[in-house]
């Protein structure tokens, strides 16, 4: 038996072209073929490329077959060569025809979204990916900004599908002042349009709610006005022109929280940090006990921004205690010059009321007392992480022990929560938890507490809390 060749260009070269040739056009499928096709072209001219990719695209737009989940990698595949012909063989020669084809492309995602089954989000984004391309495609083709601007303001209408989601920051720097300016202009006008309402015999209705009929204009109205704000806030951003973004949110929506976040941190970002505190305390909060952890970052920033470090420290514990939120309090010592506040923290871990579900914010906060114990304790060489890991132990097993209340199920295995038996060497306590991770879940007592060990257990293991 002849020995093995390894497949290997220097091997192939052996076969000769006329025989490597029938063997690609025998196991090549339909996108092989494709690739093929945009290779030869290449070898010739980009304007060869550049005319097999129009021919493909003019294709799949007039294709009207449903593309499942099963047969979704050939349409990826098919879509991707075609984005990747164009800025790499097109692209590099004539950035103008690269622009044009590219439009092109993204003109097939509102018909290909429709007719194939997405779910995973990958078709989508290859459309996100050739918005990235047409940036800087635009920027290499030295586009007039107003012609760039009017095709801008045409994806935005026919956004169906969230293609063109981030198609203003990425044309930006293409368009310049001048073509945001023209978009602007162009936007604004369409605000400015009374609503289009057809005859009440020609209306389309779509859907029923408890108001009523819903009609095809009403959505495509609200969709209009939502294009337009939508836009005009990304200009204001391109712009750098926080008033404007501002004026497109009423009074009222400025007062939801996660808005008044994004606000802040814009008027912060514009030295205007008074103004941001004072955005962020308007804000209304329809749940006291519901963590907006976005309003209480921008909070943070706008204390820190005015100087008032000792407030924004203030604000920080404050949402460790409501909140047992771990980065707070990491943050919050940070700034601490000893350990005033460590044992503080521990304490209030302990005792919290409202843990989440599964318990996961106590190990979070272990974690970070102790990672600050070992900063502090390679820079100063005070206490060591055992002893105060030793301390938290201790602590621990006393309270999980009065919790469980003498639950005959924990006797089975005493070496877990013991008080008298001393503590084991860390090889030795990893026995009882390995048959915890793999078998059934069972009811550990935490139950009274609103606490599950088993998340403790396999997620992070309760022997780390002896290291």
């Amino acid at each position: 038996m002849p020995p093995k060749k390894p497949l290997t260009a220097k091997n192939l070269e052996a076969l000769g072209p006329e025989r490597l040739a029938e063997l690609l056009i025998e196991i090549g499928d339909a996108n092989a073929a494709v690739k093929l096709r945009l290779e030869l072209a290449g070898a010739h001219s980009s304007a060869d490329v550049a005319r097999e990719i129009r021919k493909r695209l003019n294709l799949i737009a007039r294709s009207r077959s449903f593309v499942d989940w099963q047969n979704r990698r050939g349409l990826v595949e098919d879509l991707q060569t075609q984005r990747r012909a164009i800025v790499d063989h097109v692209g590099k020669t004539d950035p103008k025809e690269a622009l044009d084809l590219m439009w092109g492309l993204m003109a097939l995602a509102s018909s290909v979204s429709a007719r194939c089954d997405d779910s995973s989000g990958t078709v989508i984004g290859i459309f996100h990916d050739g918005v990235s391309d047409l940036g800087r495609l635009a920027e290499a083709a030295k586009s007039d900004a107003k012609d760039l601007a009017d095709r801008a303001f045409q994806a935005l209408l026919d956004n169906d599908y969230g293609q063109f989601d981030h198609l203003i920051p990425t044309l930006s720097a293409a368009l310049g002042d001048a073509g945001l300016e023209h978009l602007k202009s162009r936007l604004v006008a369409l605000s400015k349009e009374p609503a289009k309402k057809p005859a009440e015999h020609e209306r389309r209705k779509i859907g029923w709610s408890t108001d009523g009929p819903i009609y095809q204009d009403e959505i495509a109205n609200r969709h209009r006005n939502h294009v337009v704000e939508m836009a005009l806030r990304d200009i204001a951003d391109a712009q750098n022109d926080v008033d404007a973004f501002i004026a497109q949110y009423d009074p009222a929506t400025r007062k939801v929280p996660r808005i008044a976040a994004g606000i802040a941190g814009r008027l912060l970002a514009a030295s205007r940090a008074a103004e941001a505190l004072q955005t962020i305390e308007a804000a209304e909060h329809k749940r006291s006990d519901w963590p907006e952890l976005e309003w209480e970052d921008a909070r943070v920033a706008a204390l820190q921004g005015l100087e008032r470090s000792g407030d924004a420290q203030a604000a920080r514990w404050s949402c460790f205690e409501r909140f047992l939120s771990a980065r707070h309090l990491r943050d919050y010592l940070k700034r601490l010059p000893d350990f005033e506040a460590e044992n503080g923290a521990l304490n209030y871990a302990e005792n919290f009321a409202n843990f989440p579900a599964g318990g996961s914010s106590v190990p979070g906060v272990m974690a970070c007392v102790g990672s600050r114990g070992e900063t502090r304790t390679g820079a100063r060489g005070g206490i060591k992480r055992r002893s105060l890991r030793s301390a938290v132990a201790r602590r621990r097993r006393v309270g999980q022990q009065a919790s469980f209340g003498g639950d005959a199920r924990l006797a089975r295995d005493d070496r877990v929560f013991s008080r008298s038996r001393p503590i084991q060497p860390i090889q030795t306590r990893r026995a009882p938890f390995a048959g915890m991770r793999q078998s059934r879940p069972f009811d550990c007592g935490f139950q009274k507490m609103g606490i599950c060990c088993r998340p403790l257990i396999s997620g992070h293991g309760l022997h780390s809390l002896f290291d």
